[in-house]
């Protein structure tokens, strides 16, 4: 066997007293679990926000797409046009229209999200643009 120098047998000592320390805690304390947050939807509430999140996308797409041909039959090219001017038009009449628009086919604007209006006006912009792109090849 080898000499323990006092350095070694103060680390065995500690090891040892943490190992007790460790051993002392009781069983009987469990983590906290975690509360689910989310409200639990019934297939009923999932088949609805189903169905209203297909009508908005529809909705907004012919929103762009009647934006892109009015675009094109009242400004052609938009060369003489400041390009981001005319998207802020568009975003500002579109949001609006929606606002009107989903009270009348049963969508609760008042749900609606950053996060929803930031959708349903990428997919306005996004149709409004390709629309218009198409029209003007």
């Amino acid at each position: 066997m080898s000499k323990q120098t006092p350095k070694s047998k103060s680390r065995k000592e500690l090891v040892n007293v943490t190992e007790a320390s460790v051993e002392s805690v009781p069983a009987s304390v469990e983590a906290p679990e975690k509360k689910i947050l989310a409200k639990q939807k019934t297939p009923e509430e999932k088949q609805k926000a189903h169905r209203d999140g297909i009508i908005k996308t529809i909705v907004s797409s012919i929103l762009g797409i009647i934006a892109g041909v009015v675009m094109f039959s009242q400004y052609g090219a938009g060369e003489d046009r400041i390009w981001y001017v005319i998207l802020m038009i568009i975003i500002g009449i579109t949001y609006y229209v929606q606002r009107l628009v989903y009270p009348l086919i049963k969508i609760d604007v008042k749900e609606f999200k950053l996060k929803d209006w930031f959708y349903v006006e990428f997919i306005v912009v996004d149709f409004f643009l390709v629309t218009w792109t198409l029209l003007l090849n």
